[in-house]
């Protein structure tokens, strides 16, 4: 089983529409949708969902009115400010779900008792079928945090799922940026394709996304998106990338085929025999290739 998974340095790449199309073309294939803040992969694979979990990336604090004797020690204790007075109530405090960061404190130290102190509900993961094979997502609740976490639980429930199917691959939609997601989707991950775009903004996140993958010593390959906007910048960009060490895989012209696709929730090799689509195939020969390539090479 090869997991291989794609990232980018920013949003707006084509990123899920190029995992898309991956996941079409590759052999008994599992997905795994690990950008849990903006999940979209689901719009275009259609999944059934079989299983619904919710997920806990932490605990939260919450004053049990009947216990309490408002002595405010919570509300001394709390660095976070999060214990809120309320005046000519009772009890006379009450905990701020949203600036509660979960560290416990007013709960270990409460003299009566009063402060339960229980996971608290952060979004919902799924394990889903589509027409390719099985898929693991998820969706984090709003102003949630702990992404870090749910993408870690995706990720290994994909695999175990791999496994257990003797899957051939594990396909996995990163997040964008370099942040917390991101270095939750790379650890341990067998490759990463980077996708990017010739532009300013393209050129500089792909500068800091390499970094990211070069520091945690994971093969990375690079996919040049809308390549035939900026030729210059395209060109530019690829060194970038060959002086870091990173091979380029390919290049995907620019398509209006592929808004198209995404309405008809369709991946694009399967939409459209136009060029696009060919370009989008010779990514994923090249790339397996390569990987080939490095394995044998591994093995001598």
């Amino acid at each position: 089983m090869i997991e291989i998974t794609v990232i980018s340095g920013k949003g707006g790449t084509g990123k899920t529409s190029l995992v898309a199309s991956l996941t079409s073309l590759a052999p008994k294939p599992a997905v795994a949708d690990c950008d849990v803040d903006a999940a979209d992969l689901h719009l275009v694979l259609d999944p059934q969902v079989k299983e619904s979990h919710d997920f806990s990336g932490g605990k939260l604090a919450e004053i049990i009115p009947a216990k309490c004797n408002s002595c405010g020690k919570c509300y001394e204790l709390c660095r976070f400010g999060a214990v809120i007075k309320n005046e000519n109530k009772k009890p006379a405090y009450a905990i701020d779900p949203i600036s509660c960061e979960g560290c416990g404190v007013c709960s270990y130290f409460c003299p009566e008792k009063a402060i339960a102190f229980e996971p608290a509900i952060n979004g919902q993961w799924y394990i889903s079928e589509t027409r390719y094979g099985p898929m693991v997502h998820a969706k984090l609740g709003i102003a949630e945090e702990n992404s870090g976490k749910l993408v870690a639980l995706v990720r290994d429930q994909a695999k175990k799922i791999a496994e257990n199917k003797n899957l051939s691959y594990v396909i996995v939609d990163g997040p964008p940026g370099i942040g917390c997601p991101v270095i939750a989707s790379v650890t341990g991950t067998d490759y990463v394709l980077i996708v990017t775009e010739p532009t300013l903004s393209g050129e500089h996140d792909l500068a800091r996304v390499m970094e990211l993958v070069n520091y945690f010593k994971i093969p990375a390959f690079l996919c040049l998106n809308k390549h035939d906007i900026n030729p210059a910048m395209s060109d530019k960009i690829e060194n970038l990338a060959l002086n870091a060490g990173i091979k380029v895989v390919g290049r995907i012209r620019y398509d209006r085929a592929v808004t198209e696709a995404q309405i008809k929730k369709l991946p694009l090799v399967e939409f459209t025999d136009a060029p696009v689509a060919t370009d989008l195939k010779n990514v994923w020969n090249t790339l397996i290739h390569e990987i080939n390539l490095l394995q044998k090479g591994s093995h001598n």
